[in-house]
């Protein structure tokens, strides 16, 4: 039931930016149980190693940035490195405790910044759509980035779930 200070609106942002927050703190979870060693390891054969998968989650997320227009991105090279190429074109990587400490800065900020978005913010377009374009379809906004980006990463946790040792 809302409240006169609670509308629909507000409790509808709420769920979508405490799933994303969910998402991290599962991941986080699941990063300080894995070792340098696991990290380094392939998912499955000829698939992503886990330093790989956390570079990219971390990119992507840098990305919201970008599409969410708060600012600029903390680690744009990320993107050749771990969106642009595969994990298997040999290009250098940074460390394990550089990735890390890279995806804990990003997500630090993009809480912070999240949390002054006012409503109405959430609801307009993102950086990547034509004021035409969101005229026509306005369910292109920031909020569908922010949900789109936590099924994302969503999707990756369930890979480096394959990294943790059989019970």
């Amino acid at each position: 039931m809302e409240t006169q200070n609670e509308t629909s609106i507000d409790i509808f942002i709420k769920v979508a930016t405490s799933n994303w927050e969910l998402q991290n703190t599962r991941l986080n979870g699941l990063l300080d149980k894995l070792s340098d060693e696991q990290l380094l390891t392939q998912t499955a054969p000829d698939r992503n190693t886990g330093l790989y998968l956390l570079g990219h989650l971390t990119a992507v997320s840098d990305g919201m940035f970008t599409f969410l227009e708060l600012g600029e991105r903390l680690y744009p090279e990320f993107d050749h490195i771990f969106v642009k190429n595969p994990d298997i074109a040999g290009i250098e990587k940074p460390s394990i405790g550089e990735v890390k400490e890279a995806w804990n800065r990003v997500n630090s900020s993009l809480k912070q910044k999240m949390e002054a978005m006012q409503p109405a913010d959430w609801f307009a377009k993102h950086s990547a759509i034509s004021a035409e374009d969101f005229e026509k379809e306005p369910h292109r906004n920031k909020i569908n980035i922010l949900i789109n980006r936590t099924n994302h990463q969503s999707y990756h946790m369930g890979q480096l779930m394959y990294l943790k040792p059989k019970a």
